[in-house]
């Protein structure tokens, strides 16, 4: 019996990891922890199916709600940061990182601490705080696996190869829901046409993360945090079908591809049942019936998002924890329609300019307070950013 916890488990990552628990034989897994936010009746709904040892709300306005909710259940309710930091300190296996954002950074390192294996669908940890997250479980002897279905392919593609031998790394993107809309058009995007995803059903955010490609920008500096490979060997693809999910190329010319159906429980799966791999209530695909697959470059004019990740990575420091936290931000202002759907990329740059401009800000130490400061202080600069530009 493998014991987990979901931080993050209302989402859509959170909810397809219950789906396979829910369909996996009994006795396979124990439910330690479950967290959320808001909709605590989907919180204490699966607490209570999987009879998991506490349910945590982000948000203590929504403690009494849980609790009512879980009455009667055994289930512990508890809310607030520091009851999910407790929550993921409890003993357990295996952790789902699935918090949205920044917030998810210091959950997912008490997970490590503990020395679980880490099952990572927040990419901001890494793009925050990459080099802090790896040598927390180098030093703890915990394990980090990539949940997003991009790092899981190249994981999977990197099984039993040497890395030495590795010349390159393939990320695709869907190009989201403006890939084919002429250049003219973009300034004039909506947040509602921008969460309409061709490929994925995901949730609002990433969604127009998937339509602007910081979403993809952040997967490049995941890559290089997670491999340890040279950024200049790290390509991305624009893949409109979403079945090649990440090609792995080696020194003598092959290309190792994953190829599946556009169903995060693959990736979810994967990392559950690993080191094993176990069957999956997911598509099998017809290669037939899909007829073909397409690939082209994606365009620098209407992606600005993976100009402005090459940059942090060549900075590298605290950049990453600035890039993020202003991306964020950038993603609330076009969300309360304050700024255009270009103007996100022009907000994160820009707060890039100005925090690399004060002395000590960018380079200074590593640690989790200095990631949260820079994170705090980036954003403070991106909401002033936006009310200089603001539609």
């Amino acid at each position: 019996m493998r014991r987990v916890s979901i931080l993050g488990a209302t989402g859509s990552i959170g909810q397809n990891t219950l789906d396979l628990i829910y369909r996996a034989p009994p006795g396979a897994f124990e439910v330690v922890a479950l967290t959320g936010g808001c909709n605590v009746a989907q919180l204490a709904a699966d607490a209570g199916r999987v009879g998991a040892e506490i349910a945590v709300t982000a948000h203590d306005d929504c403690l009494d709600d849980l609790r009512a909710a879980l009455a009667g259940s055994g289930v512990e309710a508890a809310a607030g940061q520091g009851a999910l930091i407790e929550a993921a300190e409890r003993p357990a296996d295996w952790v789902m990182s699935a918090i949205v954002g920044a917030a998810g950074l210091a959950p997912g390192l008490r997970a490590l601490e503990q020395g679980a294996t880490l099952a990572l669908a927040n990419k901001e940890s890494m793009v925050c705080a990459g080099p802090l997250v790896m040598e927390t479980a180098r030093r703890h002897g915990a394990t980090v696996l990539p949940v997003d279905s991009e790092h899981s392919a190249i994981f999977q593609g990197l099984v039993g190869e040497d890395r030495a031998a590795v010349e390159r790394i393939v990320i695709t993107a869907s190009g989201g829901a403006f890939r084919d809309w002429p250049l003219e058009r973009l300034s004039q995007a909506t947040p509602a046409e921008a969460a309409t995803h061709p490929n994925w059903d995901m949730g609002q955010r990433i969604t127009i993360d998937s339509a602007s490609m910081f979403n993809k920008a952040l997967e490049v500096i995941e890559a290089r945090e997670l491999f340890g490979v040279d950024p200049a060997r790290i390509e991305v693809l624009v893949h409109p079908e979403s079945i090649v999910h990440a090609l792995v190329g080696f020194a003598d010319g092959a290309l190792m591809a994953h190829v599946g159906p556009h169903d995060m429980r693959h990736a979810i799966g994967y990392a559950l049942n690993w080191p094993e791999r176990r069957a999956l209530p997911v598509e099998r695909l017809d290669l037939a019936a899909l007829g073909q697959l397409t690939f082209r470059a994606p365009d620098a004019a209407r992606y600005p998002a993976l100009r402005l990740a090459r940059e942090v990575m060549a900075q590298g420091g605290l950049s990453g924890a600035a890039f993020n936290a202003a991306k964020e931000v950038a993603l609330d202002g076009f969300i309360a329609e304050r700024i255009g759907f270009l103007q996100m990329a022009e907000v994160v740059e820009e707060v890039l300019t100005r925090l690399s401009s004060e002395p000590g800000r960018i380079d200074a130490r590593f640690d989790l307070d200095t990631v949260l400061h820079v994170d705090a202080h980036a954003r403070d600069t991106a909401w002033r950013v936006i009310s200089e530009r603001a539609v």
